[in-house]
């Protein structure tokens, strides 16, 4: 089987009971310093499922984009066992899934590695996304 089927397995399992990953979003939407840094394009969704820095960050904004990428990993590798991938491979499969989420405006890591800004459109797309 292709490592494409294989991470559409994971994406359709991180819909279907995506309960805790999606309470994981919820809470880093109330956080109003993760929204203002998001808004403000100084953190970005990157394709390997966890946030990153699109400049260099203050001090706050970086202990709170580390705070919230631990907590990313704990979700990943609970979910990763439990639907029996890797760590690498849910946390690939969730990013492709923050990044096509992301609203026009917000920062978000290219396929080549590059910061580009969502517009109206879709974002750019991996090519191992399902």
């Amino acid at each position: 089987m292709s490592l494409r089927w294989y991470l559409g397995r994971l994406a359709a399992a991180l819909l279907i009971g995506g309960v805790t990953a999606g309470s994981l979003a919820v809470a880093q939407q109330r956080d109003p310093a993760y929204a203002a840094a998001r808004s403000a394009g100084q953190i970005g969704e990157k394709m390997d499922g966890y946030l990153g820095f699109v400049v260099p960050p203050s001090a706050d904004v970086k202990r709170l984009v580390e705070d919230l990428n631990i907590k990313r990993k704990a979700v990943y590798a609970q979910q990763a066992q439990a639907q029996h991938a890797t760590v690498e491979e849910y946390a690939l499969t969730a990013g492709c899934l923050a990044i096509s989420r992301t609203v026009s405006g917000e920062k978000y890591q290219a396929p080549d590695g590059s910061w580009a800004t969502r517009g109206a459109g879709p974002p750019q797309r991996d090519a191992r996304c399902p």
